[in-house]
């Protein structure tokens, strides 16, 4: 999990639906109280890809020439789009369900990583602007989550993610206990 980094410019091969639905295994262990599994995906390739530009272009106002199309969604051959779908339960919280769908779309986007693939994810204001929320079917209670941008990773490329060298994580920022309880 530490060598995993974001691919921004992926290349064209993608895997297989049949492959991301064996990697959907890696999803399995997300923290997921009851169990409710409040989450979808939504595989865009082909002209799926020029509609979220089209529906990103609305919701943004963005005008283009006839032909011409939002560069965006092209980036990737393959995006896998993050629907957060809470259902009702008095237990837990639609933001609980919220961070078990992003949980799941991180442990997919290591799996993707470790499998050799590239991942990116993206997302933006206009994620679930009207346009772009009816592309994708949502219901009201839904939200996307963003796109994870897929594909292969260019041999240079990936020399160069295996020669660099993130600085590990300072934990003292992050960690602190609460506050002392007595009067000042």
């Amino acid at each position: 999990m530490a060598s995993r980094r974001s691919v921004s410019k992926v290349g064209p091969a993608t895997p297989t639906d049949a492959e991301i639905a064996d990697l959907l295994a890696a999803v399995t262990p997300v923290a997921d109280h009851k169990a409710l599994r409040p989450w979808r995906l939504l595989l865009l390739r082909g002209d799926d890809r020029l509609r979220l530009g089209e529906a990103l272009d609305t919701a943004s106002g963005t005008e283009r020439a006839p032909g011409e199309h939002n560069p965006k969604p092209l980036r990737a051959e393959l995006l896998i789009a993050v629907v957060s779908s809470p259902t009702e339960n008095r237990k837990v919280p639609a933001w609980e369900q919220h961070a078990t769908a992003a949980g799941a779309a991180h442990l997919l986007e290591l799996a993707l990583f470790q499998a050799g693939w590239g991942v990116m994810w993206r997302s933006g204001v206009q994620a679930n602007a009207p346009a772009v929320r009816a592309l994708h079917g949502l219901t009201e209670d839904e939200l996307l989550m963003g796109w994870l941008y897929v594909g292969d990773i260019d041999p240079a490329f990936r020399e160069k993610l295996a020669a660099s060298n993130r600085p590990p994580l300072d934990p003292a920022p992050f960690l602190g206990r609460l506050p002392d309880p007595t009067p000042r």
